[in-house]
């Protein structure tokens, strides 16, 4: 086995929890000791260590030869994913159903076509409750197989009624595909791009998603088809910056499951996703109650019994996290905050859940905004700094030039002065390389490129200038995008004022939380 081989192999001794470490030795000394088994012994000590030492290994096994480990592992990690497989098939209907079809083709080759054809009714009835609808298809053409060689019944109507199902699923399937396959490309290009830039990128942007997008009718949908139709138009808005339609179509896509309770438990990481989702639209639009609502929800999660496997708790971790670091910013309570922030860190360090390198530099640049509302410019510029230095920045360049941004900012803070003469320099040739460079970030570099001459009278005026200025750029639809990652008008209020931004953003939030209860006494009265 060869090495990246071997890392796949520690990597799945080390999700497994202490009720499937035992099951699997029950497993595997079901038909013989377990002194007998040398891939068990194997596994015993990659458990015990939670790495493969080769040496080691030698050293404590004896009856291994070095000759043997590549079998040995290769045949361990097989063993181990079959016992996997039983452990998930009472609760994973996909698992259970394909293995029906094992069951099927089983009895297909012993001649026992009858016993077979009843296995596969029972199951696709079962695909096609739980919207398993590939695997239904995969049924019906076994079914097909079998009606052609063994005449159970009239072959004349049970033809005719095999090849309408067929077709129904075929089509089925092929809209289902298209939806999802929209949806995955607009999340690939947001990856890429971020937010819509300038005309040019909402033309692009609306030409690409109404080319691709086919043609429905939303009350012959099922489930998944909805599912996957709310995900695209959700992307679609998302990306330009269109947030009260984002969360019209989160919404929608949230109250789907609602509306078929069932999948709650048969698609839990897209319900997740569904409530993650619908908390970035709200922390967008700065709805605090319904945030506070919704987080809520995702909070009780876990005591609903919905956390049953490691992709489920990563995912909830991670939505955990993200919510987290946002209900700090929308009260503007950054203090409090930072506190929770060496907790993440250590989280993203050992990455139990392989995060992927985009949601670690996502994390990082929320943890350097915490810092930086907190006050503490060093700390921000640490965590900007693994961004700016990532080795393989090929997504989100709007983070990437973001982070520059706020950097900048926060040597401001510090007075550093000479640093900051040469890296307003550098961020602006990565800016225009990056086709980055809008008016907000010219108004900044024009500001922070002359602070160095000015007195501290002709500071205030150009804050105030530039505070103007910039109130102008935020009606501009395609200027959003730089307020969305950099809270630059809070930090010129707290200049202005001579404050903290910490208390700039409470203030706002006070003020925010007052409206929606006055809103709320006056529709009870």
């Amino acid at each position: 086995m060869p090495t990246p081989k071997t890392d796949y192999l520690v990597q799945l001794i080390n999700s497994l929890t202490k009720a499937e470490k035992r099951s699997f030795r029950l497993f595997v000394t079901r038909n013989q000791t377990s002194d007998d088994i040398l891939f068990l012994k194997l596994f015993d000590e990659m458990s015990r260590i939670g790495r493969f030492d080769e040496a080691q290994v030698l050293e404590r096994i004896p009856a291994i030869k070095k000759r043997q480990l590549s079998n040995l592992k290769a045949h361990l990690y097989k063993q181990l994913l079959i016992c996997l497989r039983l452990l998930s098939r009472p609760s994973i209907t996909e698992i259970d159903i394909r293995e029906k079809i094992d069951y099927a083709r089983v009895l297909y080759d012993k001649g026992l076509y009858r016993q077979s054809l009843e296995i596969l009714s029972r199951t696709k009835a079962t695909a096609l409750k739980s919207n398993q609808y590939i695997l239904a298809l995969n049924v019906l053409e076994f079914e097909k197989f079998i009606e052609s060689q063994y005449i159970t019944r009239s072959i004349e109507s049970r033809a005719e009624e095999l090849k309408k199902e067929a077709v129904l699923l075929t089509k089925k399937i092929e809209r289902t595909q298209a939806f999802s396959n929209l949806a995955l490309q607009l999340y690939g290009l947001y990856l890429k791009v971020g937010h819509v830039r300038n005309k040019h990128d909402f033309q692009y942007l609306h030409d690409f998603f109404h080319s691709n997008l086919p043609e429905y009718d939303m009350d012959q949908l099922d489930f998944h088809e909805k599912l996957f139709l709310f995900q695209s138009y959700g992307w679609y808005h998302y990306m330009n910056q269109d947030f009260v339609n984002f969360y019209r179509y989160t919404r929608s896509w949230y109250d789907l499951f609602e509306e078929y309770p069932d999948m709650v438990f048969e698609e839990t990481a897209l319900y997740l996703k569904s409530i993650h989702n619908v908390l970035t639209s709200l922390f967008i639009t700065l709805s605090d109650e319904r945030f506070s609502s919704m987080l809520a929800i995702l909070e009780g999660i876990p005591e609903r019994g919905l956390i049953r496997n490691l992709n489920h708790e990563g995912l909830f971790k991670l939505y955990h996290y993200i919510h987290l670091v946002n209900k700090h910013f929308l009260e503007g309570s950054f203090s409090e905050g930072v506190k929770a922030m060496p907790e993440l860190v250590a989280l993203i360090k050992e990455n139990p859940y392989d995060w992927d390198t985009h949601r670690i530099l996502v994390f990082y640049y929320k943890i350097a905004c915490m810092y930086f509302g907190s006050g503490d410019w060093s700390s921000s510029i640490t965590y900007l700094n693994k961004i700016i230095n990532a080795k393989n920045p090929d997504f989100r360049g709007d983070i990437l030039s973001f982070a520059r941004i706020l950097n900048l900012i926060a040597h401001y803070e510090l007075g550093n002065q000479v640093l900051l003469e040469y890296q307003i320099k550098s961020v602006y040739r990565y800016l225009g390389k990056m086709r980055e460079l809008q008016d907000v970030q010219n108004e900044i570099f024009r500001f922070l490129r002359k602070t160095t001459k000015m007195s501290k009278g002709d500071l205030r005026v150009r804050f105030q200038q530039l505070h103007s200025k910039l109130l102008r750029l935020m009606e501009s639809p395609y200027a959003k995008r730089a307020f969305l990652y950099l809270d630059i008008m809070s930090w010129l209020e707290s200049k202005l004022e001579n404050t903290t931004v910490e208390k700039v953003v409470r203030r706002g939030y006070l003020k925010r939380v007052g409206k929606e209860a006055s809103s709320s006494d006056g529709a009870l009265r």
